[in-house]
């Protein structure tokens, strides 16, 4: 297998003094900055023509740089025939209904079974695209829609889509507490300091925005509707747990002490134990790549979280 070597040199201003792995992700555009974060771990990165194994190493300006993109080494993601709920699908795009407790991309503690190796058995072509053609993700046991690219010319204009705000995502939840009213957070969130795997308000973060609004009130929860102006990592999750309305059966952001009340009622006792976030993505609308045309989609609540809300 011929390897293919794609050439670039880093000559704009602004790249001096900036990492590796970024620099990469601003001149191969095609390519997703994780993705080429893996090339250069697994020694497929060149600066002047010497291998650098190193993400966060500065680049001054001026290098010749060099990526691997296709060497056989990398092809560790294999297809598998996992079913995939399509809600709508042309040339171009593909809109899936994703169910909780499915994860989107291989990641530590998941090699396999997620829907990146679905898209590569039912999708040869998805094999050439970054992530497969996956644009966002949604967490392991958030439901709801998702877009993926079909082609590299979808997939590039839906990432400026995104970075531009452009595809909307809205969400359902149910939350602990009982809202007065609806409100936006414009809160900043970062990596957790001390739980990696989770995220954390702070002034540090990445600006990040949640918009929310009351659908129904309960004697102890409140049903709600929510938009994302910004898509951080675990974004809405965090976001709820910061305004003291964290999400019922958020493993990792309940944050909520029952009250005394709460804790005698039985039936409540049961929805705090709800075995993930009550999470999903009900509607989901954006600009065609290419027909240009305004599209939407909206699915109903599943099955677990209507229940949810009878039990309620």
């Amino acid at each position: 297998m011929k390897k293919i070597q794609l050439n670039s040199i880093a000559s704009s201003c602004s790249l001096s003094g900036q990492r590796l792995d970024l620099v990469l992700s601003k001149l191969f555009r095609e390519y997703s900055r994780s993705y080429l974060k893996k090339l250069i771990i697994m020694n497929q990165v060149l600066v002047n023509e010497s291998i650098v194994n190193q993400p966060d190493k500065k680049i001054l300006g001026g290098e010749i740089l060099t990526i691997h993109p296709f060497s056989k080494d990398l092809l560790v993601d294999i297809p598998e025939n996992i079913f995939l709920d399509i809600v709508y699908e042309d040339s171009d795009i593909l809109i899936i209904n994703k169910p909780a407790g499915l994860v989107v991309h291989p990641g530590s503690g998941n090699k396999s079974g997620t829907i990146l190796n679905a898209l590569l058995y039912h999708y040869k072509n998805s094999k050439d695209l970054p992530r497969a053609g996956i644009v966002h993700r949604l967490d392991k046991d958030t439901s709801g829609l998702m877009v993926i690219a079909k082609n590299i010319f979808s997939y590039n204009h839906l990432l400026l889509l995104l970075k531009e705000k452009k595809i909307i995502r809205e969400y359902e939840g149910i939350v602990h507490g009982k809202m007065i009213a609806g409100g936006t957070i414009n809160k900043p969130i970062m990596r957790h300091y001390n739980r990696r795997t989770c995220m954390m308000v702070h002034h540090l973060g990445k600006p990040s925005v949640t918009h929310y609004k009351v659908l129904s009130r309960f004697k102890f929860h409140t049903h709600i509707a929510i938009r994302l102006e910004t898509g951080r990592t675990h974004q809405i999750r965090v976001h709820m747990l910061h305004i003291k309305y964290p999400l019922v059966g958020d493993p990792c952001y309940s944050g909520f002490k029952i009250q005394s009340n709460y804790r005698k009622d039985k039936k409540t006792n049961k929805i705090y134990k709800f075995p993930r976030q009550a999470l999903h993505a009900n509607h989901l609308s954006l600009h065609h790549p290419i027909k240009k045309n305004v599209m939407s989609w909206t699915v109903p609540l599943p099955q677990d979280i209507q229940e949810l809300l009878l039990k309620i």
